[in-house]
């Protein structure tokens, strides 16, 4: 049967708008061609999206609620930020920014890199952790009935903490991939 077109199925469609929409978003932050960072992205934002879920199926533990994972995630983005922004602008203009506009910035230049990394780990840790007890206690209270329409709004808020996970990446990639560009 040659010439016949199978249809995509709907995850194929879900994961291609998924791209696209971040692709948009980077391609309108950066200004410049988004494919380099959208497997970083769209990878960070799968798999935290799929973490936060896991601690909604009964006897799971969403691995998003232990501190040490969310740590881990904001390490691999305090390691891509510097990354990308020395293969777009070379050692010497990325390097240079922190001096801009004055040297003596140097130093809160410095914690602001880790700060950010510390803050992005405690608000993913702190939302998804506080979330699943929140249902934890609801359970043990109310009985089984009650938290359902809880754990309907838990499946929102994970798939909403994974995206703000994934655009406050973006906000940090620009920053460095822009920062003597433009």
């Amino acid at each position: 049967r040659q010439g016949l077109t199978r249809r995509p199925s709907g995850w194929t469609v879900a994961a291609e708008l998924l791209v696209e929409h971040f692709e948009d978003l980077m391609r309108d932050m950066f200004g410049c061609d988004p494919r380099p960072y959208t497997s970083l992205i769209v990878t960070l934002a799968l798999f935290i999206g799929v973490a936060n879920l896991l601690g909604l199926a009964p006897g799971l533990h969403s691995p998003t609620a232990d501190f040490s994972t969310t740590a881990a995630l904001a390490v691999i983005v305090f390691c891509a930020v510097p990354y990308y922004g020395i293969r777009a602008l070379g050692v010497r203009r990325y390097l240079g920014h922190y001096l801009e506009p004055s040297p003596l910035l140097l130093p809160f230049e410095i914690i602001t890199e880790f700060s950010r990394t510390l803050a992005l780990a405690v608000r993913l840790f702190g939302n998804v952790m506080s979330e699943e007890l929140i249902i934890a206690v609801l359970l043990s209270l109310a009985g089984l009935l009650v938290p359902i329409p809880i754990m309907m709004l838990a499946v929102l808020t994970s798939l909403v903490q994974a995206y703000i996970f994934a655009v406050l990446t973006v906000v940090y990639l620009s920053a460095a991939v822009r920062t003597q560009k433009h």
